[in-house]
């Protein structure tokens, strides 16, 4: 069974990189954006599992964006290197900010999340010679001369490295870490677990990944500005993702960001002026029938079946 379910991650692996060879760039621009979306919810998931209930999604977002683009602009550095810089800058940046805002809890916590991009947001429009004000700055040109293909294949990669991270966090000793931090954080430090060092490694790793896809869709666009940089979709989209396909996993986050991705954009062909009204209703509809997500039906679905066939077998 465990052989089965490796043979099935590499042949969808094989399948995702052949993806470009089979479809044109409309598709690819597509799966692309869902590959982002994805990834973003999988880091605010990852930060979820903890028991904090993070808004700065789209706050290290931008801040990556803006690493990334800028050091590209000013240093000369080779545009894929400086999406790394950018996962380096955000991390940097959260792990200074950690230790301020990780002392805080529940609502707290979300509310000074929330408002990192906010903050973020004031000062790259104040930096008019460095970030270029309200009107941001532009590249000469897109990453791989605007090549879908390549920028494809570059945001499939680091969605296959943020779920490797997710899965590493569901099967080493870090879950049971902050699951006991989620459920009960006396009994967790009674333990002897470090909560502050889980938090801030947690939070850092997050925040890095959402820096490098923020550097990564500012290459792709060749162009960045506040307003763009630190949009509310790059936090309310990923987080209605993970709710509409189930939190505390890897595979929830992934099966809501392609269904939902795919969704929205067939609502936009038919649609143009009123697909948003629709895939609200449509995600709400999901949180209040499905309150534990696609995956969690799943789940209860199979396990109804199994005990059904289980009683069958044992009438006869």
């Amino acid at each position: 069974m465990k052989k089965m379910g490796i043979i099935l991650i590499l042949l969808v692996i094989v399948v995702g990189f052949l993806f470009p060879f089979f479809v044109g760039p409309y598709p690819l621009h597509v799966v692309t954006t869902v590959l982002t979306y994805m990834t973003l919810g999988l880091s605010w998931d990852m930060m979820l599992r903890t028991g904090q209930l993070s808004f700065g999604t789209a706050g290290f977002f931008g801040l990556g964006g803006y690493a990334a683009l800028l050091t590209t602009l000013y240093l000369g550095v080779n545009p894929l290197l400086s999406i790394f810089i950018g996962g380096a800058f955000a991390a940097i940046v959260a792990f200074a900010l950690g230790y301020a805002i990780l002392r805080l809890r529940e609502i707290y916590f979300a509310i000074t999340t929330l408002a990192l991009a906010g903050v973020f947001t004031v000062i790259a429009r104040n930096l008019h010679d460095l970030t270029g004000g309200p009107e941001g700055k532009i590249l000469p040109s897109a990453i791989f001369n605007g090549d879908p293909t390549k920028i494809y294949w570059m945001m499939f990669f680091i969605s296959l490295g943020t779920i490797l991270v997710s899965e590493i966090f569901q099967r080493t000793r870090v879950r049971f870490a902050i699951t006991a931090i989620r459920n009960d954080e006396i009994t967790a430090r009674s333990s002897g677990i470090d909560i502050f060092k889980y938090l801030l490694f947690v939070f850092v790793v997050t925040s890095a990944i959402q820096g490098v896809v923020g550097g990564a869709y500012a290459q792709e666009y060749g162009f960045i500005s506040p307003e763009s940089a630190f949009a509310n979709s790059f936090l309310l989209l990923p987080i209605a993702m993970c709710l509409a396909g189930g939190i505390y996993s890897t595979l929830g986050p992934v099966i809501g960001s392609i269904i939902l991705g795919v969704l929205s954009e067939y609502l936009k062909l038919l649609f143009p002026y009123g697909h948003l009204i629709i895939y609200g209703v449509i995600i709400v509809a999901l949180v209040l029938f499905m309150p534990h997500g696609i995956l969690g039906m799943l789940k209860k679905v199979l396990k109804r079946t199994r005990v059904e066939a289980e009683v069958n077998e044992n009438a006869i």
